[in-house]
C-alpha cells in the first residue's frame, strides 16, 4: 500500500471527524472505533468514501469494526481488492 493512499485516509479522517481545535494525533495505528474518533454511523460514510475513492464495493461482512478500528487495518481490508 502506498504511501500516498494512507496519507489520503488519515486526512480523510482528520478531516470529517475531529473538531478543528483538537489536537488528538492520527497516524496508521491510532485506535479509530475503539478510540470513539469514528462511531458506528461515521464508519458507513468511511466505507462509502472508500468505495467512491477506489472504486470497489466492500461487502458488509468484511466492513467490520475491527477492519476499521485502524488505518492500517482499512489499508489491509483495500488490500483484499487490489487498491495500492
Amino acid at each position: 500500500m502506498s504511501e500516498e493512499t494512507k496519507n489520503l485516509i488519515i486526512d480523510y479522517v482528520k478531516k470529517e471527524y475531529l473538531e478543528e481545535e483538537d489536537e488528538q494525533e492520527v497516524d496508521e495505528n491510532t485506535p479509530l472505533i475503539s478510540s470513539g474518533i469514528v462511531d458506528s454511523f461515521s464508519m458507513v460514510s468511511l466505507k462509502m468514501f472508500l468505495e467512491k475513492k477506489f472504486s470497489v464495493k466492500i461487502p458488509d461482512e468484511k466492513a467490520t469494526t475491527e477492519a476499521f478500528d485502524s488505518v492500517n487495518n482499512i489499508m489491509d481490508l483495500l488490500k483484499e481488492f487490489n487498491v495500492r
